[in-house]
């Protein structure tokens, strides 16, 4: 590929949204591999965490019972592939008792109408 078309590609914005819990399906750490590899390819990438999809950044989390290896220290990865949109809903967060010392990183919390407003902004967004 030559450089003029290096220049003239445009950088997709994608917006990873987590709002299943973590422990019992598949969905969040599926998510967080997909944020990684879009990540490797210098994609505009925000990640959200939303509803019960905010258990997949608190620290502690005891997983022995559901055989699955604790993966939420994981989501620290993001920074070193120069993640910085990251993003957790307030409400969600404080209905489920958290505090942004609970998390395992440190995303930047936002009002549940700049959701939506997020949302619209994204040209694709991914639900996990």
């Amino acid at each position: 590929m030559n450089e003029e078309m290096e220049e003239n590609e445009e950088v997709a914005k994608l917006m990873i949204v987590f709002r299943s819990a973590p422990y019992g399906s598949i969905y969040a750490f599926e998510g967080l591999e997909n944020v990684l590899i879009m990540a490797a390819y210098d994609q505009d990438i925000s990640v959200l965490f939303i509803d019960d999809g905010v258990y997949a950044i608190k620290k502690g989390m005891d997983t022995t019972a559901t055989g699955i290896k604790n993966f939420s220290p994981t989501f620290k990865a993001m920074e070193a592939y120069d993640i910085e949109k990251v993003f957790i809903d307030r409400t969600s967060m404080e209905a489920r008792g958290l505090k942004l010392e609970d998390l395992v990183v440190e995303p930047e919390v936002i009002e549940s109408d700049a959701v939506e407003k997020m949302m619209e902004e994204q040209k694709n967004f991914f639900m996990f």
